[in-house]
């Protein structure tokens, strides 16, 4: 399939998707509003010539924060777009940049859609993060001369097998691709095997690692406990949970509750959509529930601590002893383990870990991860670092030394973008 075919596909496509995002709709609201965005028939009024970068969604808008704010420093006077996929991303990004940045969401990948956009927004760079590879796009980019830079990289073994189904895709889209800063050799040879330029692809690492918690946080969290007078409950969190695995961590912490009855449970549903459904799950299983929306205060009959906002997943897990990483438990692939290591606290994760593969295969190893495979082990693991101080110590120093040695991506990531931007004057 070559890209005319594939252009012509997405066309016949556009029903589909017009249902797809009703439906959708029906569970999250949000998905129904700035549907002109999402086929560029109203876009915002952009300041042009500066750069353009794409983040699908929250966690992706997360992993840029870092990179957008660089750039603010570096290029005040580049005017910077941030786009994404989900109203969530969305709401992420606003919440994070407010108007120091233009956004809106990235249009389908239609070519008079693309050719809208782009001849609106007529950026000087763009920067895609992870894999988020849209051929119309790319090419409508080389047509403008617009650099493109895929940053922090990744490419597992099944999504390259995916897009090895379509090398007459494929092929030309990387090649069209300015520069490539991945997170690993062994993914760097996988987008070299698909059809990209070797001159073009360097191993940065994962700017992942180049976290940064701002002091504020663990304060914030300690003065929370001591509002709640909860400074020496047992309190453990499971994190961007997803349905089907919500089930799983209330029946560990009804296990929990009949050793440490005064265990509190800070449960994080990873979409908002699912915050009704998993409160409602909590109400059937007996839990007495608070949430956290409600700003109220959490007392010592409360059993869970639903975690109903955006934003505020770094002070949920400063507030823990104990985190869970969600998406685990379940055939999901994980979320980012590094949020809580950062924190310096003990981390678990479930057998699937698959999209955070590298990072959790070097934190297992250095001791700063433990995996549990299901709700028995769970509930032992987290039962064994509630009681044992020295192991939470040496698992929390091992998990700290694992991030610290592989900072540095994010620098040299800039570099490759100040590369490409001098190379475009």
């Amino acid at each position: 399939m070559n890209r005319t075919l594939y252009s012509m596909l997405l066309y016949l496509a556009v029903p589909v998707i017009a249902v797809r995002l009703w439906l959708r709709s029906r569970k999250a609201p949000a998905y129904a509003k700035r549907i002109g965005e999402r086929f560029a028939l109203s876009l915002p009024e952009f300041r042009q010539g500066g750069i353009w970068l794409h983040a699908v969604s929250v966690g992706e808008s997360i992993a840029a924060a870092p990179v957008i704010k660089a750039l603010q420093q570096q290029y005040p006077d580049l005017p910077i777009t941030v786009t994404c996929m989900t109203p969530t991303g969305s709401e992420r990004i606003q919440s994070m940049f407010g108007d120091s940045v233009q956004h809106c969401y990235l249009p389908y990948d239609l070519p008079l859609a693309s050719k809208r956009f782009f001849k609106r927004l007529r950026p000087r760079l763009a920067i895609v993060m992870e894999t988020e590879l849209w051929p119309n796009h790319i090419n409508q980019c080389t047509r403008l001369n617009i650099p493109v830079v895929l940053a922090n990289g990744r490419l597992s073994a099944r999504s390259a097998r995916g897009y090895g189904r379509f090398p007459k895709l494929v092929a030309p889209m990387l090649k069209q691709i300015s520069a490539f800063a991945v997170q690993s050799a062994i993914e760097a040879q996988r987008f070299i095997d698909l059809g990209a330029r070797p001159e073009t692809v360097a191993v940065t690492g994962s700017i992942k690692y180049d976290l940064r918690v701002a002091d504020e946080v663990p304060k914030q969290a300690q003065a929370l406990r001591e509002q709640w007078q909860a400074t020496q409950r047992p309190l453990w969190i499971a994190a961007s949970t997803h349905e089907g695995e919500d089930g799983l961590v209330l029946a560990a912490h009804q296990q929990l509750l009949k050793q440490f009855p005064e265990a509190l449970l800070i449960l994080v549903p990873r979409h908002p959509e699912r915050f009704e459904t998993v409160y409602a799950l909590c109400l059937e299983q007996g839990m007495r529930v608070q949430r956290r929306s409600t700003q109220a205060m959490v007392s010592a009959a409360h059993q869970v601590l639903l975690g109903d906002t955006m934003g505020e997943l770094l002070l949920l897990y400063a507030l823990a002893d104990v985190a869970l990483v969600g998406g685990s438990l379940i055939e999901h692939g994980g979320h980012n383990m590094l949020e809580p290591v950062a924190l310096a606290k003990p981390t678990l994760t479930g057998p699937h870990y698959f999209n955070f593969l590298e990072i959790a295969e070097q934190l297992l190893e250095a001791g700063g991860l433990q995996e549990v495979a299901d709700t028995s082990e769970l509930v032992q693991a987290v039962v064994q670092l509630w009681s044992n101080g020295e192991q939470v110590r040496i698992m929390c120093n091992a998990g700290q030394q694992v991030l610290q040695r592989n900072q540095g991506a994010l620098q040299r990531l800039l570099d490759i973008i100040q590369a490409q931007l001098l190379a475009d004057k």
